[in-house]
């Protein structure tokens, strides 16, 4: 009895890879559906914050909106009003707004 026993144990065990495929499978959802996307829209914020040039109309981060008035390696002068310019870090800039696109204080 106990012979049947010890070989029907033997014989249900799954392969070992068969234990970590579904590990693997929830790996491979994770990056498809969440770190790729993420370092996609990384990557295009990136370029889209290299291309910005003077007189482009841009969103920061806060909200606030406004024209470029000079443009550094790692910095940008904003103006947002007659008189009121910023000096923001590049990176915190979220959007640029193209030509032709309404703002919010205009």
């Amino acid at each position: 009895m106990l012979e049947i026993l010890a070989a029907a144990a033997g014989a249900d065990a799954p392969p070992a890879w068969m234990q970590w495929a579904p590990i693997v499978g929830m790996i491979l959802i994770f990056w498809f559906l969440i770190i790729r996307p993420q370092m996609k829209r990384q990557k295009e914020h990136q370029q889209k914050v290299a291309g910005i040039k003077k007189g482009d109309q841009v969103i920061t981060a806060g909200g606030l909106v406004g024209k470029v008035h000079k443009v550094d390696d790692d910095y940008a002068e904003i103006d947002l009003a007659q008189g009121v310019r910023v000096k923001a870090v590049k990176t915190t800039i979220g959007d640029i707004i193209p030509p032709g696109g309404k703002a919010a204080n205009d």
